[in-house]
């Protein structure tokens, strides 16, 4: 009885002896087959992040040139602040912000009571002078005839010559008194000096103006002319040789996207500023339909020619380390080359590169600061190019 009971404890122990085993070895495996899905995971995460995507492009040649862009305000091509002439009250206006007007046209009338008082006096003064002028003139007669019969002497001829000479200038001097308060009463009426558009009016009825521009806000409206605009640009030395008179230029707005005006080169200063490296150049834009505003942000873009010396890269292509400038180009075997160039003229965005790069070699745009020579790369697709409308 006992020995049954002791074989019967010895087989449940090797029962649960071969659990625990089976139970081990199934542990082992499941280890050892997650490791490999681990290890199998974390190589191709390796392989995945080792890629280096790059987007590339082809240089352009320099001999067609390229644009310069330069900042600049559209102005009317004449301007003109009005102001009042003679001091007064405002009693009307006939002209608003955004009216067109021929020269001539009245914007404003002022009264000015003094003046016209003024004007009475001299009047009455010319007269008065008149008088006395013609009695002097008579009376010089009378004694040149006495002269000629020795009634009077030399001396008293002249006294009377004398008095009407002085006479006759005081009558001068009243007329153009008078003259000139009549042309001060004729600046009551306020006109437009030009053909235009009014852009300002700084006055309301029953506003007392003075005359002339002292002091502020004296001024009573702002005329300009706006077909065609103009706008100044400031070209640096670099490319100053290389503005004519006639040339003609482009004219782009932020607000109008894709949208482009044409202007020409009007007159430059022919001179460097010696103090900023610039040239002062007038650009003319047509504005015959009035779609551009006097004021208004421009960009301007100056054509330069090319000279067939190099090729142009975008800025964000060139790679900066401290044995020189580099552009990195990418091979037929998907291989980076890192070619050593030399920069020349700046476009702003673009910049022309001297050396070391092929007319037909792709090069990376915004390539990694870690680029090394001899990099393996995956080229990306291109992104596609807007085509940007064009208005003469």
């Amino acid at each position: 009885m006992l020995k049954a009971q002791s074989r019967g404890v010895v087989k449940r122990a090797q029962v649960l002896v071969t659990a625990v085993i089976a139970a081990l070895v199934i542990g082992a495996v499941v280890v050892l087959v997650l490791r490999s899905l681990h290890a199998a995971a974390l190589d191709r995460d390796a392989v995945l992040h080792a890629t280096q995507y790059v987007t590339t492009a082809i240089p352009k040649t320099n001999s067609a040139g390229l644009p310069v862009t330069l900042p600049g305000t559209l102005l009317g091509v004449t301007e003109a602040t009005v102001y009042a002439r003679s001091s007064g009250y405002i009693v009307r206006w006939s002209k608003d912000i955004g009216a067109s007007v021929k020269r001539g046209d009245l914007l404003a009338e002022v009264t000015a009571p003094e003046i016209d008082q003024q004007l009475f006096q001299a009047e009455a003064t010319r007269a008065q002078t008149a008088a006395s002028e013609s009695l002097a003139k008579s009376t010089a007669d009378r004694w040149t005839s006495l002269r000629a019969k020795d009634a009077v002497t030399q001396q008293d001829l002249d006294e009377r010559l004398s008095a009407y000479r002085q006479a006759e200038a005081d009558l001068k001097a009243a007329e153009a008194n008078v003259s000139r308060l009549r042309s001060l009463q004729g600046f009551n009426r306020i006109v437009a000096p030009f053909d235009g558009v009014v852009t300002q009016r700084n006055i309301d009825v029953g506003d007392l103006v003075q005359g002339g521009n002292s002091g502020t806000g004296k001024a009573l409206f702002e005329v300009a002319q706006v077909d065609p605009l103009r706008l100044y640009v400031y070209v640096p030395q670099a490319y100053a040789h290389q503005i004519a008179v006639g040339d003609t230029v482009s004219v782009t707005l932020a607000e109008r996207g894709g949208e482009t005006y044409r202007g020409s080169i009007a007159r430059t200063a022919r001179a460097i500023d010696v103090v900023t490296r610039t040239m002062q150049v007038e650009i003319r834009v047509p504005n015959p339909k009035g779609e551009l505003i006097a004021g208004s942000y421009v960009q301007v873009l100056l054509p330069i020619k090319g000279d067939n010396s190099g090729m142009v890269v975008p800025t964000n292509a060139l790679l900066f380390r401290p044995s020189g400038i580099y552009v990195a180009v990418v091979d037929q075997s998907a291989h980076v080359r890192l070619a050593l160039v030399k920069l020349g003229t700046d476009f702003g965005t673009e910049v022309e590169v001297l050396g070391g790069l092929a007319p037909e070699a792709r090069f990376i745009v915004n390539p990694s600061d870690s680029l090394a020579d001899g990099d393996v790369v995956t080229l990306a697709a291109p992104a596609p190019t807007p085509v940007a409308a064009s208005r003469s």
